[in-house]
């Protein structure tokens, strides 16, 4: 094992893996560790939501100064969002299309902010001009994606939105469902709702989604977590939906981890104990795809990032999946691509840095190589200085966890709640650098978009971040060195 500052680069050679093999032990528990995300689990009743008071308080343990000048990075904006009828959202995931920006919300005040949009054209002043998907009761929209398409049902810019309910199967919350929803957001200012992709209102709904295209032919993939669970594998928790009618979504695969040959059918749908006797989750968290629509990769916590060859989208064929050495937590969060597609950027959400047999630290970055998507290979670790920042007695919280990572080129961005937006130099992928960190005061970022010459951030805080990279064309404030 070598080290540079911060950083830890495991040879190839040095790598220990672990597989699910036919030795491991299933666990007849209830699930035992949910991502904050889905709102359930984590010291509360299975099936009970967090309030947002509990959220607030996990995600905002520690806060920061904040910097909003420092290198490659500096802040050319900061626009909070609109309240809703006298009450304040807190902003989400960010996603940026034809110079304009769409972020999602979370669950503050209820739920129920939907996305929200702002005009681009003077990243200086960001505008927002447009509120959509908010209309299903008791819900919120923590992602979209928008690409343009051209079907023979549609054509035009289309945007696919997460809905999941604040409280699952709620009888007293009939009208609540998760699921997707699809809408025409051709014209920015009046997005038009085209249809809804609903799951059983037994799943809690849609997390992350992605929407990729191959040739004119446009396919949702979801991350559904718990769905194989909660519904005894009536739903999956990945599925594929092709929305070539964006009226009339049509689901043509889904997947979960019970599928594997290595997975009993017998088992629970959710939790196992591995060799080690540990305690392991299994559900699935994101989804992407390469540009071209190819392959999939699904963030299946513990089970690591799985890879899928979706070129038959009706018919896709299980490749591979990352892994763990046995006292790392999995917690396989989301992903990205780098190199042409030959290296998986893979971060891993631990809120938790204690554990019988774990190592004591918080979420951070693996990456590997997948040149051969059958056999991905570590290369190396990137942490900061919140990853070993565990406190005694220790204490559980998402501020000091990596969250979500974007690439442009050689340059990884990665968005670190009370860190900010980080930004690494990926250059050499066995030898990640740091090169720029941008923390805003309270510091409790979510989601993190690169458009063109700049970084949009999402901070649950203090809303939409218009960054400029490497100070080009700057406002006149000096980086610090």
């Amino acid at each position: 094992m070598k080290c540079w500052g911060n950083v830890i680069v495991k040879r190839r050679n040095l790598l220990v893996t672990t597989t699910l093999a036919g030795a491991l032990a299933f666990s007849s528990l209830m699930p035992s560790a949910f991502a904050h995300d889905a709102l359930e689990g984590i010291g509360n009743k299975v099936g009970e939501a967090f309030t947002p008071e509990e959220i607030e308080e996990m995600q905002l343990g520690y806060t920061s100064e904040g910097s909003k000048n420092v290198r490659f990075l500096s802040e050319v904006a900061s626009k909070q969002i609109e309240p809703i009828n006298g009450s304040q959202k807190n902003m989400a995931d960010v996603y940026a299309h034809k110079g304009f920006a769409y972020t999602g919300t979370h669950t503050a005040g209820g739920g129920n902010g939907g996305v929200r949009v702002f005009d681009l054209s003077n990243p200086s002043d960001p505008q927002e001009v447009a509120v959509f998907a908010n209309e299903i009761p008791h819900t919120w929209q923590e992602k979209v994606i928008v690409k343009s398409v051209n079907t023979p049902h549609f054509r035009g810019d289309l945007a696919v939105v997460s809905v999941q309910q604040t409280s699952r199967n709620n009888a007293n919350r009939p009208d609540s469902v998760g699921g997707v929803l699809l809408y025409d957001v051709s014209d920015p200012y009046n997005p038009e709702r085209l249809g809804f992709y609903p799951l059983d209102r037994r799943v809690t709904g849609t997390h992350e989604l992605y929407l990729t295209t191959q040739g004119n032919r446009p396919l949702l993939l979801t991350s559904n977590p718990y769905a194989d669970y909660y519904t005894h594998g009536t739903e999956r928790d990945f599925q594929i939906i092709d929305v070539s009618d964006p009226t009339n979504p049509e689901k043509i695969w889904e997947w979960d981890a019970r599928d594997l040959e290595e997975v009993p059918e017998n088992w629970n749908g959710y939790n196992w104990t591995d060799p080690n006797d540990r305690p392991r989750a299994v559900f699935n968290h994101s989804v992407i795809t390469d540009n071209n629509g190819h392959y999939a990769y699904v963030s299946m916590w513990d089970l690591g990032t799985v890879i899928f060859d979706i070129r038959n989208p009706e018919e896709p064929v299980y490749l591979g999946r990352t892994s763990y050495e046995p006292h790392v937590k999995g917690a396989a969060h989301s992903a990205a691509l780098a190199k042409g597609g030959n290296i998986l950027i893979e971060t891993r959400e631990v809120a938790n840095p204690v554990g019988e047999g774990f190592e004591s630290a918080y979420g951070y970055t693996r990456i590997y190589d997948i040149k051969d998507k059958t056999n991905p290979v570590l290369l190396s670790q990137f942490t900061t200085d919140l990853t070993y920042d565990v406190p005694n007695p220790p204490v559980s919280t998402f501020a000091k966890t990596v969250h979500d990572p974007k690439v442009q080129g050689n340059t990884l961005y990665l968005s670190y709640y009370s860190g900010g937006v980080i930004s690494v130099d990926i250059t050499d992928p066995t030898n990640p650098v740091q090169i720029g960190q941008y923390t805003p005061e309270r510091g409790n970022t979510w989601g993190v978009f690169v458009d063109r010459n700049y970084v949009l951030g999402s901070d649950m805080n203090s809303g939409l971040k218009v960054l400029l990279k490497n100070n080009a064309g700057g406002n006149g404030n000096t980086p610090t060195p």
